[in-house]
């Protein structure tokens, strides 16, 4: 079955045609800059890449540059559009609405734009995504996959806020989560790499890059996140801040003489690792300088570590132990340094980790020894697969 994945934002486009069975990315692309200058397109199929500038004035202009490249005879992979199921939507916030996929109808649009208020740039972005493939390709079914539904599964008392609760019931003002097709991804992908029954086994997984969130989850049933309402809650990432005390912010504004906007983005563009460090908001340049003696790069790595290490601990308490730990995305992929010192920091655990095996990189692996406790993996994420293979099943349920 092949899906068309579509990841839209404010001014580009991401797209992948995966084979959902055979779990095999057929193209990717961007269409990027789109109604700015300087748009661009780019095409990879295996046998075939382009890499060009391209007339984009809007997201319509992209969808057309797209289908038209699919069909193309020399670097297209299908003979009609008619080989495409379904197209699987990237959709950020679901607010309290989803907590599965869902078959788009006017209903599914009418409740994204209800969400988008908590974050009106992607759902907007996404919801134009949505509109625009619904008419070039009539007829053929659109799936919306939410960032935030897998995690809908947590209890109340792991998802409100100690806030007046007329908060919640007008505003439905509650952690929601984010990025909930990689941990929906890899938590599918341990249950398959586990010795543990899959129906009640404990699961950490840590997202570690430029945004970085943890999950935990019991049964494949997610019980708690460290992002929240926004993505700006949870460890200090890239550029994000992370979890503070709440009355840093008004203390910023009033200190730096800050408008509200102002103090948003200095906590979501300007802090985290780039702000303790002074050098980037990149994990490499970061460990690069570190590594030549910079004590505020030292520090960042060492703030990052320790609050990963605090999340998991809790985690562990949370789940009332643990049974796997999975590394994923950029860094958690990537950087043995890293995945060394949160492991050594959670050695009370019974984890355990093989040197050699942490070596590996941009690979599925086992870290953990035999005599290891707790399994730790690397598995490298895969969002676009994820919701091609969650579009499936909804075409399989619908026609059921």
């Amino acid at each position: 079955m092949l899906i068309l994945v579509i990841n839209s934002g404010s001014s580009s486009l991401k797209f992948q045609l995966i084979d959902s069975e055979k779990k095999q990315m057929l193209v990717k692309g961007l269409c990027e800059r789109i109604g700015i200058e300087e748009p661009f397109f780019d095409y990879e199929n295996g046998g075939c890449s382009i890499h060009e500038p391209r007339q984009m004035d809007t997201h319509k202009d992209a969808v057309h540059i797209l289908l038209e490249t699919l069909l193309d005879p020399e670097c297209g992979v299908i003979g009609s559009l008619d080989e495409i199921a379904a197209v699987g939507h990237r959709v950020v916030h679901g607010g309290p609405h989803f907590s599965h996929p869902a078959l788009v109808t006017e209903e599914t649009k009418e409740a994204i734009l209800k969400s988008s208020g908590w974050c009106p740039l992607h759902n907007q972005a996404n919801l134009t995504g949505i509109e625009v493939l619904e008419k070039a390709m009539p007829g053929v079914p659109q799936v919306a996959v939410f960032d935030t539904a897998f995690h809908q599964t947590m209890p109340p008392e792991a998802y409100m806020y100690g806030i007046p609760y007329e908060y919640f019931e007008k505003f439905d003002m509650r952690r929601y989560g984010f990025h909930g097709t990689s941990h929906e991804f890899v938590t599918r992908r341990a249950a398959e790499m586990t010795k543990h029954d899959p129906a009640s086994f404990r699961l950490i997984t840590c997202h570690l890059g430029n945004g970085s969130f943890f999950a935990a989850i019991k049964g494949g049933r997610c019980l708690d996140t460290s992002m929240g309402l926004t993505p700006l809650e949870g460890i200090m990432m890239g550029t994000r801040c992370g979890s503070i005390d709440p009355a840093i912010p008004p203390f910023i504004g009033k200190l730096g003489n800050c408008t509200p906007d102002e103090v948003d983005d200095i906590l979501n563009k300007k802090s985290g690792m780039l702000g303790i460090s002074g050098v980037s908001m990149d994990f490499r340049d970061i460990q690069a300088a570190a590594a030549e003696g910079n004590e505020r790069a030292r520090l960042a790595v060492k703030m990052f570590c320790y609050q990963a290490i605090k999340i998991i601990g809790s985690y562990i308490a949370a789940l009332g132990g643990l049974d796997t730990l999975v590394f994923t995305a950029g860094v958690g992929e990537n950087d043995e340094m890293i995945r060394k010192s949160i492991c050594d920091g959670l050695a009370y655990s019974g984890i355990e980790i093989d040197q050699e095996r942490n070596l590996i990189r941009r690979k599925e692996a086992i870290l953990s020894t035999e005599d290891s406790a707790v399994e730790v993996f690397v598995i490298p994420t895969n969002e676009e697969l994820s919701i091609a293979v969650q579009t499936a099943e909804v075409l399989k349920k619908t026609d059921a």
